[in-house]
């Protein structure tokens, strides 16, 4: 295949959720996409309900938290495409809701493995590719969450972990200058996924009451994330937040 005529992009966690939306709305934009998760039927399943098929998807099982996969994961993209455009960081965890002095160290590693090890293990090996392809650069897209800027009750590993993917954002965004690798960041709040039917039965608030939460269709998270892959590299959304309208983030309460 030659890659110059081609764009390729990376979504993790691409099984369920917003990863399976921002692989559908990269498909239709025209993205050769490649979906990896732990789960390779369920990466089968999402390529088949996104529409794609051998000729403009493929799957790859890869846990992100382990440097031997990630390698793994990243030699089966470059034989199969010889480049990479985008990479969209969105697989992650939580743990358990109770109080932060009950969370073993198991618990808290799974989240910190998950959610920032993997970023970090993945940015690494597309900025390696971006750095040596021609054209030069690429475009890496990090899922931070509200839970970047507030978090919920008991939830420190999350918290912790999507405070820490916006400096690392912030540092690529830096690094990445002289060598066209542009990073940004999308905060998502209350999309309708699996990980949120909680919500929708009522979830703890700041005041320890239950309420339920509005939520949004994961498609509008999608064609976001498909806007910020598309823009030039010359140009670069280094921060939003895509968010139920309704749902309780601004303000007080």
């Amino acid at each position: 295949m030659n890659s110059a005529n081609i764009k390729v992009a990376l979504v993790t966690g691409a099984g369920t959720g917003i990863g399976k939306a921002a692989a559908k709305a990269l498909l239709k934009g025209g993205y050769q996409v490649v979906l990896t998760g732990r789960n390779l039927d369920k990466l089968e399943k999402a390529i088949a309900d996104i529409g794609g098929d051998e000729s403009n998807c493929f799957s790859v099982s890869c846990d992100v938290g382990k440097p031997d996969e990630v390698k793994k994961l990243f030699t089966a993209l470059s034989n199969r495409f010889g480049r990479i455009d985008v990479l969209f960081n969105n697989a992650g965890m939580g743990a358990p809701a109770i109080p932060m002095e009950d969370l073993s160290y198991e618990q808290w590693m799974n989240v910190v493995n998950a959610n920032l090890c993997g970023a970090f293990l993945c940015s690494q090996e597309a900025i390696r590719m971006m750095k040596a392809q021609s054209p030069q650069g690429g475009r890496i897209i990090n899922n931070g969450s509200i839970s970047a800027h507030a978090p919920r009750p008991m939830s420190a590993p999350y918290t912790a972990t999507k405070h820490a993917i916006s400096g690392l954002t912030k540092t690529i965004a830096l690094d990445g200058r002289p060598f066209n690798i542009a990073c940004g960041q999308i905060d998502i709040g209350n999309a309708a996924t699996e990980m949120t039917e909680r919500m929708a039965a009522g979830i703890m608030q700041a005041d320890q009451s239950i309420k339920v939460e509005p939520r949004m269709d994961v498609d509008h998270v999608g064609e976001a994330v498909l806007h910020m892959a598309q823009l030039p590299l010359e140009s670069n959304i280094l921060s939003m937040t895509i968010m139920a309208t309704n749902m309780p983030f601004v303000g007080r309460g």
